[in-house]
């Protein structure tokens, strides 16, 4: 079972992705992040960006993989609403996310998340599966 939550943080908010495996926890936090952002249900996958990150440990990769996303995001002046990664090997990772440009009046911005940071930083396994949290500066 793959979904996304979020958690309670003074300041800012915790996202958590869970999946059966590590890949999917990865891809379901990226969900969560980019579903503060706009209403990702409302997101068409018109255009594909590739993702590569890399990270001392899987914490790292983790965080690595979400700021990379939001760096692409602003990049190419986007918006994302599927995730894939294809690899995740040691300290590597290769994926991508889909999207389309973004339009304010179609979007309508919910909050802007500035980055993932290191509090709370959590990757593991758990009853159900696998699991990745943190919180992200909004």
């Amino acid at each position: 079972m793959n979904y996304y939550t979020y958690f309670e943080h003074p300041a800012d908010v915790g996202i958590e992705g869970i999946g059966a495996t590590i890949e999917e926890a990865f891809e379901q936090a990226a969900s969560a992040m980019f579903n503060l952002i706009v209403d990702i249900e409302k997101v068409k996958p018109q255009s594909k960006v590739q993702i590569h990150c890399q990270g001392e440990d899987v914490e790292e990769l983790f965080i690595d993989w979400l700021n990379t996303l939001l760096a692409q995001a602003d990049i190419h002046s986007m918006v994302f609403c599927r995730f894939k990664i294809d690899r995740l090997q040691g300290s590597y990772l290769t994926g991508y996310a889909e999207g389309e440009e973004l339009n304010q009046e179609k979007h309508k911005i919910k909050l802007e998340v500035k980055a993932a940071t290191y509090c709370m930083l959590e990757v593991g396994r758990g009853q159900g599966g696998y699991f990745a949290r943190c919180v992200v500066d909004v």
